[in-house]
């Protein structure tokens, strides 16, 4: 199973390297952590909305609306089983100023962010072996402060996953957190990785490698 990192792929040559992993590899089906941006695809794709994507797109997708898509599922507060592992997603990044909000009085690029709602859907999921998030959990990450969100702490341990893989930060790091293994992708411009969908063993390689 192919793991990819946040896309980009609204710039022709980042969308180019995340088109040719799909060539490469050959992938049966993709999982990926948001910042997409290309939403017709060679491979079955589940994926969550990061805060770079084309939200209208991301808004018919979210009422399972696929015109103008191809090969892409996306995870919104939702699970689906994927070669036998329940993977669940929660979709966009955190806004102080908008979680507490209705989604739908989210509007434009607001559209972007969880929200209080989303996460208390996604928490009411069940039997989890992966789960996808473009915001980080605490304790993953700094930059001289924590970026995490303690929202992404309660998920975790409202699901207990096996394994979180999450975006947006553009650099691999792991830890253990609530007892998941988590994992921060690198970007697919950087990397791939492969999951092991048996073991949930995940495995990274530098660009261009097909091992």
């Amino acid at each position: 199973m192919l793991v990819l990192g946040d896309a980009h792929a609204s710039d022709p040559d980042r969308r180019e390297t995340l088109l040719d992993h799909y060539r490469r590899l050959e992938p049966d089906v993709v999982l990926q952590v948001g910042d997409l941006e290309c939403y017709e695809l060679p491979a079955p794709t589940w994926f969550v909305a990061g805060n770079n994507e084309e939200f209208d797109t991301i808004e018919a997708l979210r009422n399972e609306k696929q015109a103008g898509t191809r090969n892409v599922h996306l995870l919104a507060s939702t699970a689906a089983t994927v070669e036998g592992v329940r993977v669940a997603g929660l979709s966009g990044n955190y806004a102080p100023t908008k979680y507490d909000l209705p989604r739908l009085e989210l509007s434009g690029e607001r559209r972007r962010h969880f929200t209080c709602e989303d996460v208390e859907r996604a928490a009411k999921l069940s039997e989890i072996d992966v789960l996808l998030v473009h915001e980080a959990p605490t304790g993953l990450l700094s930059y001289g402060y924590d970026p995490g969100c303690e929202h992404i702490d309660g998920l975790l341990e409202a699901l207990s996953p096996e394994l979180c893989l999450v975006g947006h930060h553009h650099r691999h790091r792991e830890a253990e957190i609530e007892g998941a293994r988590v994992v921060s992708l690198a970007p697919a411009w950087e990397r791939h990785y492969e999951l092991d969908p048996k073991t949930l063993a995940l495995e990274s390689h530098g660009i261009g490698s097909t091992e």
